[in-house]
């Protein structure tokens, strides 16, 4: 299946399931709503321009917003996140081995512990983003803060279920004429 196909299906995967299936979930415990449809932005390929991946981070967010009914909301952290991940990638990549390439983030390309890393700090951004555009004021700190980190350990649970469910094969890209 070619990379496009596969990311055109993902996208209407993660929107469907954050729509109809995640948004349904009445809260847990008066304030945690889990997300995951943000981890199409991060499983999309490491060669992807950053304006390309802002632009479809940005249509993904609206198209979130749709299906919610909540315009903006969603968009804005979605291409905060998608500024944000090269910066984070070419940190956490392996700078020695230059002769290998991965065509997407995963725990075979990058390895469990700098994925894990580049996972948590991106669904955190995303939470609190999110979350402070949702209230638009801090009010009671302890509170928004107890809610970022309620959601963003509910979700990573949810995006560490699916990495385990979803197996991703690591493809390699090659430079070869």
């Amino acid at each position: 299946m070619s990379t496009l196909v596969k990311n055109i299906f993902r996208f209407i995967l993660f929107i469907l399931v954050q729509a109809y299936v995640l948004d349904k979930v009445p809260p847990l415990h008066q304030f945690v709503k889990p997300y995951v449809y943000f981890l199409f932005i991060l499983w999309l390929p490491f060669n992807m321009p950053r304006l390309a991946l802002m632009l479809v981070a940005f249509v993904f967010g609206l198209c979130m917003d749709y299906f919610s009914g909540t315009p903006g909301l969603h968009a804005a952290p979605c291409v905060l996140i998608a500024y944000l991940r090269p910066f984070l990638l070419n940190v956490l990549l392996p700078q020695e081995k230059t002769e290998i390439s991965y065509g997407e983030p995963g725990i075979k390309s990058l390895g469990f512990a700098p994925y894990s890393v580049y996972i948590v700090l991106l669904t955190f951004v995303h939470h609190t983003y999110l979350v402070l555009i949702e209230w638009l004021q801090f009010g009671d700190f302890l509170f928004f803060m107890g809610k970022v980190a309620a959601t963003t350990a509910v979700s990573l649970l949810l995006i560490f279920i699916a990495e385990m469910l979803f197996y991703r094969k690591a493809r390699f890209k090659t430079n070869a004429a």
